[in-house]
C-alpha cells in the first residue's frame, strides 16, 4: 500500500498525504507547500509516507 501511496505523492502530493493521515495539519500543509512549489509538496508528502 505504501507503493501506491508514494506514486499518488508523486503525482498529486495531497492525496498521497491525504491517504496516509487525514485531515490534519500535514495535509494542508502539503497543500501550501504544494501551492508554493511542485517539488516541495513531493517531498514532503513521501517523508510523511515513509516516516509512518
Amino acid at each position: 500500500m505504501d507503493v501506491i501511496r508514494i506514486i499518488l505523492a508523486i503525482i498529486l502530493p495531497p492525496v498521497g498525504v491525504f491517504l496516509q493521515v487525514g485531515f490534519g495539519l500535514h495535509f494542508w500543509l502539503n497543500i501550501l507547500l504544494t501551492l508554493l512549489g511542485y517539488i516541495p509538496g513531493i517531498v514532503h508528502a513521501v517523508w510523511i509516507i515513509a516516516r509512518r
